[in-house]
């Protein structure tokens, strides 16, 4: 153990980030989403509602606009997570014991992000006018709820889990085989000996790097391909977005985790310490990327490493294209980190390659 310090430092490693992870960057229960307000109507009750919404924790009030346009263009870029929408003439109707309809849309590709900020809304706008309905208009408190909370939940309206799994999935497989098996590629060459014949060759270390990479660039997209045909036939997910734009979009990310795997391989000694490093890639990326947990329910500093992993940006840019729709211009915001994680991480390869054995 005292002459493979790596596997030592894994053996430690691991189990600190597992219990640093686990213990306080995974929450279920995600408050401060960031919520858009549309509102028509400007009284004292409007300014009550948002004022409860506040104080519950569940939600932040990031933006208010004018529109609904521009409201339904945020939830559909990912800015917002929730969109309350108070009608003109709320007021009004309010105090005349009409039940006025108060709407609240929701982001729902992620049911546990929301269903807990969902139950929550219902109650507290019941009591949210609590003060306002006072004196003469008490009575308005005692035939049922002032008001009719509408809830429109977009994406995912009937909360289906498996709609926003399985386009995660296409990431999480991508990310676990190709950084493991090109961990691999030139470890194994050097314990079997192979390496030599390789560098007596006059190959340059970006021609090498490529050898490498492009097979398993066709490896991935078979990967996606078996991933979406099961998305579609077996678990009925719809696909509203262009599936050519996700296959173009996820080069760039393919690549990226093929470079990583082979920066692992040239600073591992063995296929061992390879497998470790690339878990060690693997574990943070799976639980700090927003698959198995609400992203926005971590501490700001986990949201922070999660926004340099590239399964982060990928898996919204996944359920963007599958389950909103989106275009280029609505992903290029996550599109743009994983190719700077691109550049840096084929960077750090060749810069790791050495033409000798030394």
């Amino acid at each position: 153990m005292r002459r493979d310090r790596v596997t030592f430092a894994m053996m430690i490693g691991i189990p600190i980030m597992q219990m640093v992870v686990f213990g306080f960057a995974i929450n279920s229960d995600p408050k401060h989403l960031p919520t858009v307000i549309v509102a028509a109507d400007h009284t004292s009750y409007s300014r009550s509602i948002v004022s409860a919404m506040q104080n519950s924790g569940y939600f932040q009030i990031v933006k208010t606009v004018a529109s609904e346009a521009e409201a339904d263009l945020l939830i559909e870029e990912g800015e917002a997570q929730f969109v309350v929408t108070i009608p003109e003439g709320f007021s009004r109707r309010l105090v005349r014991g009409e039940q006025p309809a108060l709407l609240l849309t929701a982001d729902a590709t992620d049911p546990s992000a929301t269903s807990n900020a969902l139950a929550a809304f219902r109650i507290f706008t019941e009591t949210a006018l609590s003060r306002d309905l006072d004196g003469p208009l008490r009575y308005l408190r005692r035939s049922g709820p002032p008001l009719n909370v509408v809830v429109h939940a977009r994406f995912n309206p009937e909360g289906i889990m498996q709609y926003n799994i399985v386009p995660g999935l296409m990431g999480v497989v991508l990310t676990m085989t190709l950084v493991i098996i090109t961990a691999l590629a030139i470890t194994r060459e050097r314990e079997r000996g192979t390496m030599e014949n390789l560098l007596s060759t006059p190959v340059r270390p970006m021609e090498v790097m490529l050898g490498k990479i492009v097979p398993y660039i066709i490896v991935g997209y078979l990967q996606m391909s078996v991933i979406l045909l099961a998305a579609r036939y077996l678990f009925h997910v719809p696909i509203m977005g262009n599936l050519l734009l996700l296959l173009l979009v996820s080069l760039p990310f393919i690549t990226a985790n093929l470079g990583v795997g082979l920066t692992f391989s040239t600073l591992a000694r063995n296929q061992l310490q390879a497998v470790q490093m690339a878990f060690f890639f693997f574990l943070p990326s799976i639980l700090l990327s927003g698959f198995m947990f609400p992203f926005r329910g971590m501490p700001p500093w986990a949201q922070r490493v999660g926004e340099v992993l590239p399964l982060t940006h990928y898996l919204r840019i996944v359920r963007g294209i599958i389950l909103k729709g989106n275009t280029l211009p609505q992903i290029f915001p996550n599109l743009w980190p994983i190719g700077v994680f691109l550049l840096v991480a084929l960077t750090v390869g060749l810069t790791r390659y050495h033409r000798t054995l030394d």
